[in-house]
């Protein structure tokens, strides 16, 4: 690779890491190369990268750089067996107490993994035949992504394999043909008794602090961001949520994610779900 290069992608991750705290892996230079021009097209930027680079120092362009480069790879129902838990072990208490349950998304992406939190309520509330009370805090950096989540409006494909089987998207989801010179797309726009359950906010959870309060959380969802920060910064991140996470609440991670310095704090009781016994100090 040319000097040139490796110093245009040193510049990129470490003003990616200093404004997010994501660490870009060495491999991911063709990834940046893509993303730079990306970025400098979309902003009609007039100058070269490197001038682009120096005003992103400065303080321009910031959201727009955040946005080239946050990874939003996610879809509904992902990892089923975390949603299977939440209907079967989490929210059965919640319908017979009566108690609202506050549950928080901390990577939400385009809106699948909190509206599919959401459609794990209403199912549960049905199998119970009780209406379960529920908030879902749903935040993300990139403000691209949580406007296409607050609008709520997706593709699907017939042969799709997102849904399990206990949930029937025509449930949830309002289904629209839209037709193009090239062929047909099926669109489907969530239906408002889900939206009106999923809160989106900005927020980065390189942050120094979050502002909710201390045991605030029953339920945390924090999958598959992780790996992209480096060890210490997983842990001081793991640490952060984990003090807004009721004892006995439950923390959902990533398939390749653990708890870290948090493990003599939780029960495993089973894939990446891990139950909050103590306070970590």
């Amino acid at each position: 690779m040319q000097k040139s290069n490796k110093h245009l992608h040193d510049r990129v991750k470490n003003i990616l890491y200093s404004l997010t705290g994501i660490s870009l892996s060495e491999n991911k230079d063709i990834m940046i190369s893509n993303r730079l021009h990306k970025l400098k097209r979309d902003s009609k930027y007039q100058g070269d990268i490197e001038d682009l680079l120096d005003e992103i120092e400065e303080g321009a362009y910031t959201r727009e750089f955040i946005n080239s480069f946050t990874t939003n790879k996610t879809h509904f129902f992902r990892e089923d067996f975390h949603f299977a838990d939440l209907k079967n072990r989490v929210l059965p208490s919640f319908a017979k107490s009566g108690q609202q349950i506050k549950m928080y998304c901390s990577a939400s992406s385009t809106g699948e993994e909190p509206y599919s939190m959401a459609m794990t309520v209403l199912e549960t509330s049905q199998e119970q035949g009780k209406n379960i009370k529920a908030s879902i805090l749903a935040t993300d950096i990139d403000t691209n992504v949580l406007q296409y989540a607050a609008n709520g409006v997706y593709r699907f494909s017939k042969s799709s394999k997102e849904f399990p089987s206990w949930i029937k998207p025509q449930k949830y989801f309002k289904r629209r043909v839209q037709k193009t010179l090239a062929n047909e797309e099926i669109l489907i726009k969530v239906k408002p008794e889900l939206q009106k359950m999923v809160t989106f906010k900005v927020m980065n959870l390189n942050d120094k602090s979050y502002p909710y309060e201390k045991d605030y959380f029953d339920v945390i969802f924090c999958r598959n961001v992780l790996i992209y920060f480096s060890n210490e910064d997983q842990n001081k991140i793991l640490k952060k949520l984990f003090s807004h996470l009721k004892i006995g609440g439950t923390l959902y991670l990533g398939h390749s994610e653990n708890p870290q310095d948090l493990i003599s704090c939780v029960d495993r009781i089973g894939q990446n779900i891990f139950i909050k016994t103590k306070d970590f100090y």
